[in-house]
């Protein structure tokens, strides 16, 4: 079920009977069709134990079940959206980063810790983002939102990709995230914030990227 980009803050997306779709609560803009939109309390296709992984560290993100005949325009806040397509592989996106998304793919819940190890939860201690993370598997699209646009920035084996950590959105891949410390120009002129820390990611994949450091 893809998404049409209609402008850089909305989506539109088609629904066809027999098919669902999730969307964080608030994100219907408009619809045509004979469409109906029912609050989903079991997490998604991640079940209950994703739910309540994700409760207990207060990331739930409220979903949408989206089904019936028609289009839906979605958009939240006024923010950037960037449409992700998976070919089989694993999005990592934090929950409050989703908009919609195919009800084809797998939800699930991933410790940091278990990616990253100490660093990974160092990560969501220094970040503000907490220490699961949702995951999206499989065939379909995704529309995560961002401030200020998003750019894609491939990972590579031997050149691994640095990120200021209140700038990273979702990444996607079998790639590997540890957070270093590093001292920017922005300390030396007293703006010490987020440029002390670097994620860093390596391997073969891609991460995306907003162009602001502000949080959703």
């Amino acid at each position: 079920m893809p998404f049409r980009e209609v402008n850089s803050k909305m989506v539109e997306a088609t629904v066809v009977p027999g098919q669902k779709m999730y969307s964080q609560r608030g994100a219907m803009l408009a619809y045509q069709g004979d469409v109906s939109f029912t609050p989903n309390i079991t997490g998604g296709q991640g079940g209950l134990m994703s739910m309540i992984g994700r409760r207990v560290t207060n990331e739930a993100a409220p979903l949408m079940t989206v089904e019936g005949s028609g289009t839906v325009m979605f958009g939240h806040g006024g923010h950037h959206i960037q449409v992700i397509g998976l070919t089989g592989d694993t999005l990592y996106v934090e929950a409050d980063r989703l908009l919609a998304f195919d009800g084809t793919l797998q939800q699930g819940t991933m410790f940091m810790g278990s990616q990253g190890g100490v660093m990974g939860m160092v990560r969501g201690q220094v970040t503000g983002q907490g220490l699961f993370t949702t995951t999206l598997k499989g065939h379909g699209s995704v529309a995560v939102m961002a401030h200020g646009g998003v750019i894609e920035l491939p990972i590579t084996p031997g050149r691994p990709v640095h990120v200021d950590p209140q700038a990273y959105v979702a990444h996607h891949g079998d790639v590997r995230n540890k957070l270093s410390t590093a001292l920017g120009w922005r300390d030396m002129v007293g703006r010490g914030s987020g440029e002390a820390f670097q994620l860093e990611l390596s391997g073969s994949g891609a991460v995306y990227v907003q162009a602001s450091e502000e949080k959703l």
